[in-house]
């Protein structure tokens, strides 16, 4: 059974850090593709913004412009961890953040590419 597992969320002040993680299981690591994404508060259902994903296999990486600089994405592959070092948080990062997987090597800002997804974690930064 393929499982993704979200934690390190929490409330921070703006300016502040968080390590969010995510755990996977029940699936060859190394050949997939590995994303965060968030949901913001009274955004549609749908509007999953795509933040930063990372190929497991030759480590490449995608950040989204709102995020450059601030976030960082990394992996364990010993460990089927995925990490987003979050630095310089802003009021506006709050959100529920969800990792999710996806077969090949790629990466994708669209949320439609990915086959699993964790249940979130909420991150809330206060100004």
């Amino acid at each position: 059974e393929v499982q993704l597992v979200e934690s390190g969320g929490g409330l921070v002040q703006a300016g502040g850090s968080l390590r969010l993680s995510c755990a996977a299981s029940g699936f060859t690591f190394d050949a997939y593709a590995i994303g965060w994404f968030r949901h913001a508060p009274g955004k549609e259902r749908e509007e999953r913004e795509g933040v930063s994903c990372i190929s497991s296999s030759d480590g490449n990486t995608l950040y989204a412009d709102s995020v450059k600089g601030r976030f960082t994405i990394s992996s364990d592959n010993a460990k089927n961890t995925v990490y987003l070092q979050m630095n310089s948080l802003k009021p506006e990062d709050t959100a529920v953040y969800y990792c999710a997987a996806r077969g090949g090597y790629y990466c994708y800002t669209s949320p439609e590419e990915y086959d699993y997804w964790g249940q979130g974690t909420q991150v809330t930064v206060s100004s």
